[in-house]
């Protein structure tokens, strides 16, 4: 392809986007005076956060002195770009100030008071750009500041990095500048189109395009014959493909999304990128920040910015400070405010009212107009939607703005989105169109803001969680680790006191006298251990009350409850209670389950004691015992069953932090019923068993008598077997005498009804042998 070829506006097929408008264009105003240089502001004003992305981290102190390019924020992650100072002078403070927003709200800015020297601070020329690699060059653009002047502030050093996947074929230059008034572009092409140009091959390298398309309408023929020269004079073109493509005029055409269907016929996926379709698109006021970075190491600290409307003297393009206040800015340029006074940040159809004059100048300021009431009255009041269909007719998106109105107004943010919301380019052609004067870009810009705040929410909500659960995980192995530690010095204790004890058994008899203090203690604690032996061995002579014993472990059991519950809600409200209470309830569990054990034992000692002692038996009739209920204990655990089902539904319908505590009612429940069942089985074989001998006990029938030798026997070998334990227990070591004092214990109520038993039986056998003599001496 030859030179001519490649700048012939025709060699590349020209499509269209749906919808779109033609508004006055107002671009006469302001195109046709060379861009004017201003002298130094008062202060600046430097807002950290100029991009979308984090905002810049400072780097500077209240008081310290800078020079002009100096590094005084850097960037904060990937989203975000370092800022520097746009002239030489003392930093005066760091606070809120107001900035350019819809909302007029403030923002952390750095202040600097310029001390009119205008002094660079060091920088590194390259008088041949073309010859550092891409990595050079994205370092040095990154280093600079870079950020998109013509849109939202998207970090260029990010799109000059696409993805390894994403293979980009097509540089698109965005020279259309479509929105009414605004000539920025327009004359920075007029004057240093030869910069942009070399800019453009910069990025081409960089990103390894193999073609670039400049796209410009056709209402800027200055622009374009500037292009065309820039162009023609550059013979170092081997390897770049530029091909200049003049678009009719047809607002919103400078839109990304619109400029890459224009030009290529291809649509950026919803919710997508450029990138994703192989094409990077840049603006030509950051085309030429690229090239200033990289062949002279200049920063982006100044723009070109229009000023217009009918209230400002002197219409034209200025190259402006960042950071300049706006408010002295228009004083610099024969502002002449009148009623009502209105000053716009950007052009008439995206742009938004300043509600603070003094905010300042930022990166992505393209325009401030400052129209008359009759050049640019202030909307009519909103009247009722009568559903003409013109928003749809001129919406370049494709989208339904009628629907997505109605959604945004009844904040129903989920069909908002669901309906393509976040593809609304918030160009205005809805608003401008609109015979109801409804402002239809505020409120989706509301809805917008509105559904990334609650998807922010839903994140913090979301990480909020997670580190509750981290926290409770850590809390977790933490005491286990405390655990775990316990048991290892417990062992390690008795490890060591079981040496000390083979050491002494070994001991020759001249070095036990070394040693006779620790033996006379151990002797101390031995009598005393005897001593509590017969004390208990006293109280169990004595008859238990077994009524107490349960009402002792029911109290205990209770309290024990109330422990769980505490602890459950420590979990929540008070984490750093939560170790403390579960040792209280470890402990008082043990203390529960002693309890109950001794109720139980006693229980069943008394039932043995019983059962081994005989019922007398006349001669001629047979004592009737009086028979269990049997339907009252079936009713009874009918209920206990019933219940038992209605806590496991419960259960199985429980939030996550009330499950352990459920659980653990279902299974006493369990036992109850259990119990319940037992107690009915029981009682059926007592009344069958009653029911089937009644006839042979009143003939008098004999039963069998019991084994005094063998209850002996048992008696003796339960004895046995309990003097060993007691001996275990007296050389235990400290953490296990509490495991073996509960097995003594159990031992001792065996002893106590096996001792029970024998008695029973020798009164038993004493009565049979007078039965049997009264009868002898009768007969």
């Amino acid at each position: 392809m030859s030179m001519s070829e490649t700048m012939t506006p025709c060699s590349i097929n020209l499509f269209d986007f749906h919808g779109g408008i033609h508004p006055a264009e107002h671009k006469q105003e302001s195109n046709q005076q060379p861009i004017r240089q201003l002298p130094l502001p008062p202060k600046l004003i430097l807002p950290l956060k100029q991009h979308i992305g984090a905002a810049s981290k400072v780097l500077v102190q209240p008081g310290q002195q800078v020079f002009k390019g100096e590094k005084i924020a850097d960037a904060d992650g990937l989203f975000s770009v370092a800022l520097h100072a746009p002239t030489s002078g003392v930093i005066e403070s760091i606070g809120d100030h107001p900035i350019p927003h819809p909302s007029g709200q403030t923002d952390r800015c750095i202040i600097l008071i310029p001390d009119g020297k205008d002094t660079w601070c060091e920088r590194v020329v390259c008088e041949n750009p073309m010859a550092l690699d891409s990595d050079e060059i994205r370092e040095k653009v990154q280093e600079a500041g870079l950020a998109g002047m013509g849109g939202a502030g998207f970090p260029t050093s990010i799109k000059l990095s696409p993805p390894p996947a994403a293979q980009i074929d097509t540089l698109i230059l965005n020279a259309a500048e479509c929105e009414p008034y605004i000539t920025a572009d327009d004359r920075l092409l007029q004057e240093r189109a030869d910069q942009v140009v070399a800019g453009l091959r910069l990025v081409q390298k960089v990103i390894s395009a193999k073609q670039c398309l400049i796209g410009i309408e056709d209402n800027k023929p200055e622009a374009i014959a500037a292009l065309r020269k820039a162009l023609s004079d550059n013979q170092d073109l081997t390897g770049f493909s530029i091909h200049l493509c003049v678009i009719p005029t047809k607002y919103p055409s400078g839109g990304e999304k619109q400029l890459i269907k224009i030009l290529t016929g291809k649509e950026v996926p919803s919710s997508g990128l450029p990138a994703d379709i192989g094409i990077v698109c840049q603006n030509v006021g950051t085309i030429l920040a690229v090239y200033r970075a990289v062949r002279f190491g200049e920063p982006l600290i100044s723009r070109i910015t229009t000023l217009t409307g009918e209230q400002i003297g002197q219409k034209g393009n200025v190259e402006v400070l960042l950071g300049t206040p706006i408010d002295w800015l228009m004083t610099q340029c024969g502002y002449q405010p009148a009623k009502p006074e209105r000053l716009i940040h950007g052009g008439p159809m995206m742009g938004f009212t300043l509600l603070h004059a003094d905010a300042p100048v930022i990166k992505t300021t393209n325009c401030i107009l400052a129209p008359s009431s009759k050049e640019l009255p202030l909307p009519p009041p909103a009247q009722a939607c009568i559903r003409c269909g013109l928003c749809a007719d001129v919406c370049p998106a494709e989208l339904l703005p009628q629907q997505l109105y109605w959604f945004s107004r009844a904040e129903e943010y989920e069909k908002a989105e669901h309906h393509n919301l976040f593809d609304c380019i918030e160009c205005g052609a809805c608003s401008y169109v609109c015979p109801s004067s409804i402002p239809l870009v505020q409120y989706y810009r509301h809805a917008k803001g509105e559904i990334k705040q609650i998807k922010e929410n839903q994140r913090k909500s979301d990480q909020a969680r997670e580190r509750f659960e981290a926290r409770q995980r850590r809390l977790e192995a933490e005491a286990a680790e405390k655990a775990a530690k316990r048991k290892e010095r417990a062992e390690a204790a008795a490890k060591a006191q079981a040496a000390k004890l083979a050491e002494a058994k070994a001991t020759p008899a001249e070095a036990k006298s070394e040693i006779a203090p620790e033996i006379a203690k151990k002797a101390v604690v031995s009598e005393a251990l005897q001593r509590v032996q017969a004390k208990q061995a006293a109280e169990a002579e004595e008859p238990v009350d077994i009524e107490a014993l349960k009402s002792a472990w029911e109290k205990a059991q209770a309290k024990l409850d109330k422990m769980y519950d505490t602890l459950e809600d420590a979990k929540v409200n008070m984490p750093d209670q939560v170790d403390k209470l579960t040792r209280a309830v470890e402990k008082n569990q043990m203390r529960v389950n002693q309890a109950k054990l001794a109720w139980q034992n006693a229980e069943k000692a008394a039932q043995k004691a019983a059962a081994a002692q005989p019922e007398p038996v006349e001669s001629d009739t047979v004592n009737k015992t009086e028979l269990p209920d049997i339907d009252a204990l079936t009713e009874a655990l009918q209920k206990a069953e019933a219940k038992l089902v209605k806590m496991q539904e419960t259960l199985a319908d429980a939030a996550p932090d009330q499950q352990e505590k459920l659980t653990r009612a279902v299974d006493k429940n369990k036992v109850r019923v259990e119990a319940a069942r037992t107690a009915l089985e029981d009682a059926k074989k007592q009344v069958a068993a009653a029911q089937s001998k009644p006839a042979a006990l009143a003939e008098g029938e004999k039963t069998a008598p019991p084994d005094i030798d063998a209850l002996s026997d048992a008696l003796q070998k339960a004895e046995a077997k309990l003097v060993k334990m007691q001996e275990a227990l007296a050389d235990a070591a400290p953490d296990q005498q509490e495991k073996l004092t509960r097995a003594v214990d159990k031992n001792k109520v065996r002893v106590e009804a096996a001792r029970s038993a024998l008695e029973a039986a020798k009164k038993q056998v004493q009565q049979a042998d007078k039965q049997d003599n009264s009868q002898g001496g009768r007969n």
